[in-house]
This record gives C-alpha cells, structure tokens and sequence, in this order.
C-alpha cells in the first residue's frame, strides 16, 4: 500500500502488518484472489466514534490486474459488509483518486466538509504519515488535498421513501388511456388502459381473473352456467373492468 501511494504521489495512513492481519481475523476485510489463489486485491473496514462512523480504508488492486474493474468489485464488496456490521454508521471516505470518488458516488457518497467526518483523534492521527499532513494541520483540519466523502444511511432511506412515495403519487393521479378495440363478433368495445404499478388492488384483481378464469381448461369453462354468448360477455366484463 506504502509503494503503491508512492508511485501516484499521494498519501495513505500507515497501519502496522498486525495491524491489517487483526481486521482480517476479525472478518472486517475483503481480500480478492484468482482461482490458484494469487492475490488481487484488498481492503478494511475501521470503526471510530464506537461505531458512529465507518471508513473503508488500504483498497489496493496488484498492478497487474489495475483498470479491469477490480478495484470497483471491493469496493462494492466492504460497502456491502460495512453496512452488513454497521448498519447505522456513517461511511466515510478521503481520498485524491477520480476513481476512487465516481466508484464513491455511484455507491451513495455525498461530498461534505471535513467537519462532517468523525472527531476521533486516533483517526485524524493517521494522516499524520501523509505527505500532506502539514497541509492539513495548516488549515485546522478543516481542508486538505483529499475530497472527503460521506454516505448517511438515515439520508439515504429518506431519500428512497421519497422517492417511492413520488412514484405511488404519479402512479395514481397519471391519467388512464383509452382505446377502442374490435371483438371477433364485430363489437367495439372501449378497453382503459389501468395502471398496475403502484395500484395493489388492481393487481389482485388481475391475479384473480388469471386463477379463475384464464387458467381454467377449455372443458371446465364450457361446464358454466348460460349460453356461449353470455359466457363471453361476462369474461369481456371482468378483463376490461
């Protein structure tokens, strides 16, 4: 990870190989290896703040399997086992990579200040192996060269009802589309167009009509009550209703 930041000319909070061995022994870490067991990839999960905070911290992608989407796939995998441990934390990042932050975004990240991030000083000592720590000591730790980005579950929900709730709304009120239809007997009929997406009722009715009427065999419906004629009027009535 050191070499790693060295060659992109960035910083990186060291950790000691106890350290990083302890997340892996603990199941905070993700570590991608080819089928013969080569190693690929790797990240940690660190908690701060007894958990009100979470930060995926040390993604590394060996050289020779960089730009093939790696870095993406563990990404994704501690963001799913961060949320998985901590589901009411606040994922945390800091980072300089273009990468990094749109693999961020597409995840859920937000860019905030510097003062939205965790207060524990255990962690704001990391930085202190950082090439740009003076910079960041400099400005109060309010800014650095790094893009801080947060992802809050309890925004996220909020912003998944809301949208939910526009969906149902639209749904409801979006006008039904009529078209006039031609029986095989000639008659024209006026066929409304429902809208099942967010109408339950409609939709069991529906599954109704399917169990009891469309799925019937040929030889139970003609079993029924009444002649061909009502019988076909009164499957016209129940599908276009």
């Amino acid at each position: 990870m050191e070499e790693s930041a060295k060659a992109r000319g960035t910083g990186i909070a060291k950790r000691s190989p106890e350290y990083i061995a302890k997340k892996i022994d603990e199941g905070k870490a993700v570590i991608a290896v080819t089928e013969d067991g080569t190693w690929v990839g790797f990240c940690y999960i660190e908690a701060w703040e007894h958990g009100k905070y979470v930060a995926n911290s040390g993604l590394i992608v060996a050289p020779a399997f960089r730009k093939t989407g790696v870095a993406t796939e563990i990404k994704r995998k501690i963001f799913s086992l961060s949320r998985e441990k901590y589901p009411t934390s606040k994922i945390f990042g800091l980072t300089t990579g273009l990468a990094v932050m749109k693999i961020n975004s597409d995840l859920g990240y937000e860019p905030v200040t510097y003062s939205e991030l965790t207060s524990d000083e255990e962690f704001w000592k990391g930085c202190k192996s950082c090439i740009n720590y003076e910079i960041l000591t400099s400005k109060d730790r309010k800014n650095c060269m790094c893009t801080a980005m947060l992802f809050d579950p309890a925004e996220a929900e909020a912003k998944l009802r809301e949208v939910e709730a526009a969906r149902a709304a639209k749904a409801l009120h979006e006008p039904e589309k009529t078209e006039t239809l031609v029986t095989p007997q000639g008659d024209l009929v006026q066929h409304r167009h429902r809208q099942f997406k967010g109408n339950l009722t409609l939709f069991e009715r529906w599954v109704r009509f399917k169990q009891f009427v469309l799925l019937k065999s040929p030889k139970k419906r003609d079993e029924g009550d009444g002649d061909e004629s009502t019988r076909k009027r009164s499957l016209l009535s129940i599908f276009f209703w």
